[in-house]
């Protein structure tokens, strides 16, 4: 991979990360007929963000390109882990239908946003635009 596009992985993986999680938090503050504002996502979303944080910095820590499938592996579980641990100390909700909900969820989104884009260059989508950041290919390349 490209030296420039390793450096817009990171970007994209932050990205991506935070909007799974502020996702989230939407979908289950809306089928709770909760408020959808800017706060109250905000309120459900920050442990889960914090969560992601940290995950994305031990995927740093260890060297794996943050948009492979195995570092959305890691984020899930550190953003599910920290999410719940920082909603029971502060005093929200941790009931068991939410947590099981929240492994769920977030592992689709997490996991989910890198298989999408693992699986566009595996299809060979966008191979000339330089939107190769999803995995390796088992598929010889194609000369031009």
């Amino acid at each position: 991979m490209p030296l420039n596009l390793r450096r817009r992985a990171w970007p994209i993986a932050v990205v991506g990360d935070a909007l799974a999680v502020l996702v989230f938090a939407t979908i289950g503050r809306a089928s709770h007929h909760e408020t959808t504002s800017a706060r109250g996502i905000w309120h459900t979303a920050w442990p889960f963000l914090l969560g992601a944080a940290l995950g994305l910095a031990m995927t740093a820590v260890s060297r794996v390109r943050p948009t492979a499938i195995r570092a959305g592996v890691r984020v899930w579980v550190w953003t599910v882990v920290i999410g719940m641990v920082v909603r029971s100390a502060t005093g929200a909700g941790t009931a068991w239908a939410f947590v099981v909900v929240a492994v769920i969820v977030l592992g689709v989104f997490l996991i989910g946003w890198r298989a999408v884009l693992g699986r566009r260059s595996l299809w060979g989508i966008g191979r000339r635009s330089g939107w190769r950041l999803g995995g390796h290919s088992r598929w010889p390349r194609i000369p031009r």
